[in-house]
């Protein structure tokens, strides 16, 4: 029975971490517009003005989002493709947000916890998650069924 509720809470943990991926994608996409149409900025220092154009990073936030979203989706519907292109989006991600951390402190330690999270939920026993979720990427043998069935028989009493 722990296991099924383990099963179970696992799954629920990974829908979030995908739903948290399709939230996160969505913000840099939205980033990513906002760097596009005011593309050139103003930086006054004591010695010299300086004008940066952001149209670069915006195409990049805004490519990244879009594949954050897209690995979010498959990810609620339980691909194992996207669990991968996941885990390296977010690794990716987490170190971006490591570089702009002199920038925008709180923010990049919130998304660096988010990422924590996410691959926390990416990496931590997936095929539990598959089954519960919807996957049919393994069927059930014959064996497995009486070695769960043998293991079942061995279950100390509540």
């Amino acid at each position: 029975m722990a296991a099924k509720s383990g099963g179970a809470a696992m799954a629920g943990f990974v829908v979030f971490a995908g739903a948290l991926l399709m939230v996160i994608g969505l913000i840099n996409v939205f980033q990513g517009f906002v760097a596009l149409f005011s593309d050139e900025h103003l930086v006054l220092t004591p010695t010299k003005l300086v004008v940066v154009d952001t149209t670069g990073w915006g195409w990049i936030l805004l490519i990244s989002g879009l594949l954050l979203m897209a690995a979010g989706a498959g990810l609620l519907a339980a691909q194992t493709w996207a669990r991968i292109v996941a885990i390296v989006l977010v690794c990716l991600h987490a170190v971006f947000q490591v570089l702009s951390i002199g920038a925008y402190p709180v923010w990049s330690l919130l998304m660096i916890a988010l990422d924590v999270v996410v691959l926390y939920a990416l990496t931590a026993r997936w095929s539990d998650v598959r089954e519960r979720i919807g996957g049919d990427e393994t069927r059930w043998t014959d064996q497995d069924q009486v070695e769960l069935s043998a293991a079942e028989e061995r279950r100390p009493p509540l």
